[in-house]
C-alpha cells in the first residue's frame, strides 16, 4: 500500500490517459452528481475543492441509495465503484437511467461497468492491479474532474494535474519524512482532523484512512462550523482529553478569518491539556496543494498503521458488514 501512495503521481498521469480514452461527450448539465462511498466517493469531494470558484455549476457527492429528489435529467452523474459491486453505487446508476440523466460509470468492472455497457453509458476503467479501493484516490479525483468538464459545469484542468504529478513527485521524500514526524505525535491518541475551505474533503479523507488503515477510530470537522458547537467538547472531562488529538490542516491560502479560527481552536484544544499537530498545505495551484495533503495523509495512516503492529490492508469489519448485508 506504501508503494501506491508513493505512486500517487504515476496514478494521476495515467488517469488523464484513461479519461481521454474514454472519450466522454460534451454536454450541457445543470451539475454533476458523483455517486460512490468510502474510497470511491471522496474524488467528488475532493475535485470540488480543487475547482472551487472555477465551477459554474454544483458538483456534489452522493453517498447512499438513492439521487435527491431534485435531480432531473438534465444532471450528468457519476457512478464510481472501485469494485464495480457497491450495492449503493448500483442503485444510484440505475436512478439516474430512471430519469434519464446522463451516466458516466468509473471502476475496474463487476456488475456497474456490465450495466453500464449494456446501457450504453460511457466506462471510465481503472486498474485492477491496487493494493485497494482507497489506493485508487488519484484516479478517482481526476475521473470526477473529467466528468466535470465534460458536463459542462467546469474548465478542463489536465494541465493542472499534469503539473501537481510532477510536484508530488519531486516531493515524495519531504512528505515521507512528515508523515513520520506527524504520525510520531498522534501516536496513541484518537486524532480529531479539522478542515477549512480547501481542506476540508482532505480532513475528510485522513480520518477515513486512519480508520481503514490503522484500524483506529477518528473524526473529522469543519470551521468554522466546529467552533459553533464542537469546541465546547474540548472543555471537560480532562481524562478523556488527554487521549486526543487535533490536527489542524490549513491551506497555504486560508482566508484570513478561517486562519484565525484555526489558531483560537488550538489554543482552546491546547488549554483544554490535549495535543495539537498544525500544518499547512504546500503548492501553487489548488490541484497542488489537494493532493499533497492527502498523499500526506495516506502515509501518516500508514505510519501509526506500522507503529500499531497493524496490517493495513484487511478491512474484516467492513467484509462482515457486507455479508450481513447479502445474508437471509
Amino acid at each position: 500500500m506504501r508503494d501506491d501512495v508513493l505512486a500517487i503521481p504515476d496514478h494521476l498521469r495515467d488517469a488523464l490517459w484513461r479519461v481521454e480514452t474514454a472519450q466522454l461527450e460534451r454536454s450541457d448539465s445543470e451539475g454533476l452528481l458523483v455517486c460512490g462511498m468510502g474510497g470511491s466517493a471522496i474524488g467528488g469531494d475532493l475535485a470540488a475543492a480543487v475547482l472551487a470558484d472555477r465551477l459554474s455549476r454544483p458538483l456534489l457527492t452522493v453517498r447512499g441509495y438513492d439521487l435527491p429528489r431534485w435531480a432531473t435529467a438534465d444532471w450528468a452523474v457519476l457512478c464510481s465503484s472501485y469494485s464495480g459491486g457497491t450495492e449503493e453505487t448500483l442503485a444510484c446508476f440505475e436512478a439516474a437511467g430512471a430519469i434519464g440523466a446522463r451516466r458516466t460509470v468509473a471502476g475496474t468492472g463487476g456488475e456497474l461497468v456490465d450495466r453500464a455497457r449494456q446501457a450504453g453509458a460511457p466506462v471510465i476503467g481503472l486498474p485492477g492491479l491496487l493494493s485497494a479501493p482507497r489506493a485508487a484516490v488519484a484516479y478517482m479525483v481526476v475521473t470526477s474532474l473529467a466528468a466535470a468538464a465534460a458536463a459542462g459545469v467546469a474548465p478542463g484542468i489536465p494541465d493542472e494535474i499534469e503539473g501537481a504529478a510532477a510536484f508530488l513527485a519531486e516531493s515524495s521524500g519531504e512528505l515521507e519524512a512528515r508523515a513520520a514526524e506527524i504520525a510520531a505525535g498522534l501516536a496513541g491518541t484518537l486524532p480529531v482532523l479539522y478542515g477549512a475551505g480547501l481542506t476540508v474533503p482532505v480532513a475528510r479523507r485522513w480520518k477515513t484512512q486512519v480508520n481503514e488503515n490503522a484500524k483506529a477510530p477518528a473524526f473529522f470537522a469543519e470551521l468554522p462550523e466546529a467552533d459553533h458547537n464542537e469546541v465546547c467538547g474540548w472543555t471537560r472531562d480532562a481524562e478523556l482529553r488527554a487521549g486526543i488529538s487535533a490536527v489542524m490542516i490549513e491551506d497555504r491560502d486560508q482566508d484570513s478569518r478561517e486562519r484565525r479560527r484555526f489558531d483560537l481552536t488550538s489554543e482552546i484544544v491546547t488549554a483544554a491539556g490535549a495535543r495539537v499537530v498544525r500544518l499547512e498545505t504546500v503548492g501553487s495551484t489548488r490541484a497542488e496543494r489537494v493532493l499533497w495533503a492527502v498523499m500526506l495523509g495516506d502515509l501518516v495512516s500508514l505510519d501509526l498503521a506500522q507503529a500499531a503492529g497493524v496490517d493495513p490492508l484487511p478491512v474484516e469489519a467492513i467484509d462482515r458488514l457486507k455479508a450481513a448485508l447479502e445474508g437471509p
